[in-house]
């Protein structure tokens, strides 16, 4: 039975810090479903489909390097849901830091409730990638910093890019 695992973010963009998890996702799974949320509510810096296609381009060699097959997907609604639907028997959750892990707990608590058999499973992030948030990233590339440390450079590019035009 292949071992399937859901990632689960806005990847809004993608960081160092999610190549970090999905690297060692990968190592954990045979086929990693990377799942772009979309909230109607909110409005990301990248469409739907530059995320898809960032999370393809730099995300897919990652988890290929480690044998890993893998799936990049959008899907609105509970993660619980979306990893039922992509045959997910793990959530794949980053930690930073101690903030992360409280709030992650809840999450985990009340997915294993409406799903007892999906697991979630915690990766702490390497300490060189646990500072990065795509939202500093954004208010960095925003402001015209370097992101570049933070970032792979195709993301590195496309914010560059989308930030000259503003």
């Amino acid at each position: 039975m292949a071992r399937i695992a859901l990632y689960a973010g806005s990847f809004d963009p993608v960081t160092n810090g999610h190549l970090d998890v999905v690297r060692q996702a990968a190592r954990l799974a045979d086929r990693l479903v990377l799942a772009i949320g979309v909230h109607p509510g909110k409005t990301p810096l990248f469409p739907v489909d530059d995320r898809l296609a960032m999370l393809e381009k730099t995300c897919g060699p990652v988890a290929r390097r480690e044998g890993c097959k893998i799936t990049c997907v959008t899907f609105s609604g509970l993660v619980v849901a979306a990893a039922r639907k992509h045959g997910a028997t793990m959530l794949i959750r980053g930690l930073r830091d101690a903030t992360d892990f409280d709030y992650e707990m809840q999450m985990a608590g009340m997915n294993g409730e409406m799903a007892p058999k999906i697991q979630t499973v915690f990766l702490p992030a390497s300490p060189d990638v646990r500072p990065i948030t795509a939202t500093l990233v954004r208010q960095i590339a925003g402001m015209g910093g370097d992101v570049s440390g933070f970032v792979p450079a195709a993301v590195a590019v496309k914010l560059k890019a989308k930030f000259k035009k503003k």
